[in-house]
């Protein structure tokens, strides 16, 4: 007979997760129970505390971008681990526990071929990414936009401080690591005169870490007022509309460029104002779009550096996670994500969204 007081029997007597099961385009989201998965050694279940919208899911949900359905979507979230199977560290070495409260990468890395070796295991050649993946036998709970997530083999963990608000820390996976990426490919460093282009989520995030590293100046582009203005409170020295922005770059510097919108004409401007010996990180264009001009003279001659930065290792999210828990500007970034609505009304998170009303909108799984 089966001892009711078991771990076994406790997992049987759970309710089943519930997932956002999204099948495309034309079908939408459909509310559907998922059993809870067998774990395999080194992997991870965990409870979804808060999850957010990205950008990216927007993109996939109108058909912009192609994505295997049905999919469980979402990649931004923190979580608390319910499960473990086997020994399972966090990037720091602490043992995985239930209860642990946690974020993980976006993608896993099987540490052993050449891109993981080389130092780009966001790249690895067998990654699976969360809320990019389609449903498995096995891989039913593979995105964020559920109760529960299943955290498979290589997936770098990252322990989420207690006192760090769930708004702050959920786009971590995301927007702040991909941030502290593209700024470490670009050796950003104490001194430098920082552009950024693109305020949104990333470029505020952008200026507030800039700022840390102790950035000398950083200027921020946008064409919206509105984000002008928040880039003011993020921390920038000196905002400007697409027009003024040579004239700012020529009068603060512009040692690194960091160009977040995507827009041609933006990559455009950040090839043509890149100072001497400096670095340009283009970070927003992760889709096909008008080709830009490159006059190589100019850049053997000015000593110019041009790095591409997308995703990021575990540990450019452990320093997310850092930043966040130690920035000032902590009421700040829990105010570009909304008060949570709960899952089973995804499809007006969705709307929301897909209004703009703040650059994150949250869900909850209560």
């Amino acid at each position: 007979m089966t001892d009711p007081s078991s771990p076994s029997s406790a997992r049987s007597a759970a309710p089943l997760p519930l997932a956002a099961v999204w099948s495309g385009p034309d079908s939408g989201f459909a509310l559907t129970p998922r059993p809870r998965p067998e774990l395999a050694p080194g992997e991870v279940l965990v409870r979804i505390e808060l999850a957010t919208i990205c950008g990216s899911d927007l993109h996939t949900l109108s058909g912009d971008r192609p994505t295997p359905t049905p999919t469980v979507l979402g990649h931004e979230a923190v979580g608390i681990v319910e499960e473990v199977a086997g020994s399972v560290r966090t990037v720091d070495g602490r043992l995985v526990e239930p209860g642990g409260r946690v974020t993980w990468t976006i993608g896993t890395s099987c540490g052993s071929c050449r891109r993981c070796l080389r130092g780009v295991p966001q790249k690895c050649t067998a990654v699976r990414k969360y809320g990019h993946e389609a449903i498995t036998g096995r891989w039913g709970l593979n995105g964020c936009f559920a109760t529960h997530c299943h955290l498979v083999g290589g997936t770098g963990l990252v322990t989420v401080p207690e006192a760090l608000p769930a708004a702050v820390a959920a786009p971590a996976n995301c927007a702040t690591a991909t941030v502290v990426c593209a700024s470490r490919r670009a050796e950003l460093s104490a001194g430098d005169s920082v552009i950024v282009t693109g305020c949104g989520m990333l470029g505020l995030t952008a200026i507030a870490y800039a700022r840390e590293l102790g950035a000398e100046h950083v200027v921020a582009c946008d064409i919206d007022g509105k984000r002008r203005e928040m880039a003011l409170e993020f921390g920038a020295t000196a905002v400007c509309d697409p027009s003024e922005l040579a004239e700012h770059a020529l009068k603060y510097g512009a040692d690194v460029v960091i160009e977040l919108s995507g827009n041609s004409r933006a990559v455009q401007s950040a090839l043509d104002i890149v100072g001497m010996d400096g670095r340009v990180a283009l970070v927003g264009s992760v889709s096909p779009g008008p080709e830009v001009r490159f006059e190589p003279n100019t850049f053997v001659r000015n000593l110019s550096h041009i790095v591409g930065s997308h995703n990021y290792t575990v540990d450019d999210l452990a320093e997310a996670i850092r930043f966040l828990a130690g920035t000032p500007a902590q009421d700040l970034f829990a105010g570009l994500v909304s008060d949570p609505l709960p899952l089973t009304d995804i499809d007006a998170a969705v709307t929301a969204a897909r209004e703009g009303i703040v650059p994150r909108i949250a869900l909850h799984m209560d």
